[in-house]
């Protein structure tokens, strides 16, 4: 007969690894447990010798992860229920509601992952592009919950490099009603020259990302990266 095998405690939010030359971190930056299995896992994404399939597969799991992760910084509240047994239990529940918003088009390949840990969420989209005469980010399109401003607010991109794409995101979400302290920005790579630029911005926002790479190129390309997630990601 099988023997059951005690599980793990679930470790408390941890601030960022430092895998670049970024000192210090800002504090507001979280990362996922930088196992061996996490670095496979990137590894394998990050190889352009990986099928398009895999990158679907191993890209969602990393994905999976970090929505959870992105969860253990929201604020709960008391909760006492009733067992089958008769019995009560004093747990904890989330307080207030919850939704997403994807910075098109990348980001909507993290919906499926929210939508898998969260029943029914609500989820907003937003499009954000070069101003070909300014050369800064300019929204083009946003559609978001009417009670948006009522909730927690997750922010699905998953890269950041310059940041410009995320703060103008930001500022328009804040312009919606939501509070800088209620949004929670969720993504697999980041750069040290965007995570300054955004948390020097936003202080009061949390971070959820899975690595900080070495920084950008002359292009503005996070080094090492994994090249253009929305093009491996839709195209064949």
């Amino acid at each position: 007969m099988a023997t059951a095998t005690a599980l793990a405690p679930v470790p408390p939010p941890q601030p960022a690894t430092n895998h670049s030359q970024m000192t210090p971190l800002p504090p507001s930056v979280f990362t996922l447990p930088q196992t061996a299995q996490l670095e496979a896992l990137y590894t394998i994404i990050r190889s352009k010798d990986t099928t398009r399939g895999d990158f679907l597969f191993y890209s969602d799991r990393i994905i999976r992860l970090l929505v959870e992760e992105g969860l253990n910084h929201l604020p709960v509240v008391k909760k006492i229920v009733e067992t089958p047994t008769g019995a009560t239990y004093e747990g904890v529940g989330f307080k207030g509601k919850i939704c997403g918003v994807s910075i098109l088009r990348a980001g909507e390949a993290m919906e499926a992952g929210l939508r898998e840990v969260c029943r029914s969420v609500r989820i907003g989209k937003i499009l954000i592009q070069r101003d070909e005469e300014t050369a800064l980010p300019k929204l083009f399109y946003s559609k978001f919950p009417q009670d948006i401003a009522e909730r927690y607010v997750l922010l699905l991109d998953p890269m950041l490099a310059t940041g410009g794409s995320a703060m103008k995101a930001v500022e328009v979400i804040m312009d919606h009603g939501v509070p800088e302290d209620r949004i929670i920005f969720i993504n697999l790579i980041a750069s040290p020259e965007g995570l300054r630029n955004f948390c020097t911005k936003y202080p009061q926002l949390k971070v959820i990302t899975g690595w900080i790479d070495l920084g950008l190129n002359e292009k503005a390309y996070i080094i090492p990266g994994l090249g253009d997630f929305g093009e491996r990601r839709y195209c064949e």
